[in-house]
């Protein structure tokens, strides 16, 4: 039988500023979610990367299941309210529609599913990240999954050496693209390389054509017309037996490479990798950060999390983060620390500009 997991993500609130979450909002999600247990779902859990209220679960509804994404939405629902009643900051601003309509895609929230077969062992990593956007996945997927510097199993096991194929989609135009790899490298280089558009959802194993790993790809902006909060996606990876191994698929964040996200939404930074407890960003709200949900599921059961960015090996990783937060933010309003103009358009940016149009003289 068929298995799907399920990470659903949504800004609903956060404690204080954009710093965290107030734990009366993960209370409601663990209270609703644990009605449904060995009903609706088979088992979840419920975590939170800064101010993102993170739902985990397995079902055996399949992927854009309407009763589970209703679950989802409900919850957010219920926890919008109680924001409000707690005057938490942006309460609810990921709830970009008032009614629910078949699915959370397209509505605010963040979704990431996959659906599979259980194999003898099955370990699987669950990432989500806060004050960034989706394309901040494709530098560490392109290395998980293309990079045998990174993932030597793609030279050393025969399971992997025959590479994965990238779906790839252009969140502008609203299209995809499948890239088989290591053949066409370069090409898909030349599109993910502009997070900003072309942004990796899923990967699948060329031997098999058995899925890998997929992301969250909704932005916000896009969907609202209007900024209202940075994306803050998730990503679900399978491990071993002719995935990469785990800590293969952990080596990319080894290097805090730079995402757009940060403050307002309007800056780039270094990508932290952090233990749970860490995950509360503050410095100019950030820098952004990520955290890594390991689990072993059996028969549906998520056995976990455990923390996987906790380790110490990370250390010298968030130093190194650190140091590149000091260097970026010297550079106050003047870019590379502040975004690109393409991408400034889709930040608050645009109000200020119209209030200065009229005093432009032609030269």
């Amino acid at each position: 039988m068929k298995l799907t997991l399920s990470v659903i993500k949504a800004d609903i609130g956060g404690f204080p500023g954009h710093s965290s979450m107030h734990p009366a909002l993960i209370e409601i999600a663990k209270r609703e979610l644990a009605k449904q247990k060995g009903k609706l779902i088979k088992d979840f859990k419920v975590l939170h990367c800064g101010d993102d209220l993170e739902l985990i679960m397995t079902h055996s509804k399949g992927e854009d299941s309407k009763q589970i994404h209703k679950l989802a939405w409900d919850i957010f629902v219920k926890g919008t309210a109680e924001a409000k009643k707690l005057k938490l900051y942006g309460a609810g601003q990921d709830l970009l529609k008032d009614t629910f309509s078949g699915n959370v895609k397209g509505m605010g929230p963040g979704v990431a599913e996959i659906t599979f077969e259980e194999r003898k062992s099955e370990p699987v990593m669950v990432f989500m990240a806060d004050k960034t956007e989706p394309g901040a996945w494709n530098y560490a997927l392109y290395k998980m999954f293309a990079d045998p510097f990174s993932t030597a199993g793609l030279v050393i096991d025969p399971n992997m050496h025959g590479g994965f194929t990238f779906e790839v989609h252009d969140l502008f135009d609203n299209k995809k693209v499948m890239f088989k790899c290591p053949d066409e490298i370069y090409d898909m280089l030349a599109l993910i390389g502009q997070p900003s558009r072309y942004v990796i959802k899923n990967v699948y194993r060329n031997s098999d054509k058995e899925i890998a790993a997929s992301s969250s790809t909704q932005r916000l902006s896009l969907l609202a017309g209007r900024y209202v909060g940075k994306d803050d996606p998730v990503m679900i990876v399978r491990c071993q037996s002719g995935f990469p191994a785990v800590g293969e698929v952990l080596e990319p964040f080894s290097f805090p490479y730079t995402v757009a996200g940060w403050m307002r939404g309007s800056h780039h930074g270094p990508f932290m990798a952090v233990g749970f407890e860490d995950a509360t960003p503050s410095r100019f709200d950030g820098p952004p950060r990520v955290i890594c949900a390991g689990f072993q599921l059996a028969n549906g059961v998520l056995e976990g999390p455990a923390d996987m960015f906790k380790d110490v090996s990370f250390d010298l990783a968030r130093k190194k983060a650190n140091e590149i937060a000091d260097y970026m933010r010297r550079h106050g309003p003047f870019e590379p620390h502040r975004l690109s103009a393409d991408e400034m358009e889709y930040t608050t940016l645009p109000g200020v500009l119209k209030k200065l149009e009229k005093r432009f003289k032609k030269i």
